[in-house]
C-alpha cells in the first residue's frame, strides 16, 4: 500500500488557517454575542479540530475504516456531552432544601 504524499504547502496553509481561526477566537472572546457566545466559540473549535484531524492526523487520505472509527469517536463524544448536559440542565428542577 503506497502512502499519500502531502505537499508542505498544504501543511503551511492549514497552519495559517489555524492561526487565523485562533485570532478569530480571541476576537470573539472580547465581543458580547449574548446567548450566542458559546455557540460561536464551539463552532470555531469544531472547525479547528476538524482541520487538525483531517490533515495533521492524516485522516483525509486514510482508508474508509479509519473514517468510520473517527466518526464513531466523534459521535461517542457527542453522546457523552449530551449525557453530561442532561445532568447540568436538570439541576434547577430539584429544589434545594434550606438548612437552618
Amino acid at each position: 500500500m503506497s502512502e499519500h504524499v502531502v505537499p508542505a504547502r498544504t501543511y503551511f496553509t492549514i497552519f495559517f488557517l489555524l492561526l487565523v481561526l485562533t485570532a478569530i477566537t480571541v476576537g470573539v472572546a472580547f465581543n458580547d454575542f449574548g446567548a450566542w457566545n458559546n455557540f460561536v466559540a464551539v463552532a470555531i473549535a469544531v472547525v479547528k479540530a476538524t482541520l487538525v484531524i483531517m490533515y495533521f492526523m492524516h485522516v483525509r487520505y486514510s482508508p474508509k475504516l479509519t473514517w468510520v472509527l473517527v466518526a464513531a469517536g466523534f459521535f461517542w463524544t457527542l453522546a457523552m456531552i449530551a449525557y453530561i448536559m442532561t445532568d447540568y440542565l436538570a439541576r434547577g428542577w430539584i429544589p434545594v432544601p434550606m438548612v437552618k
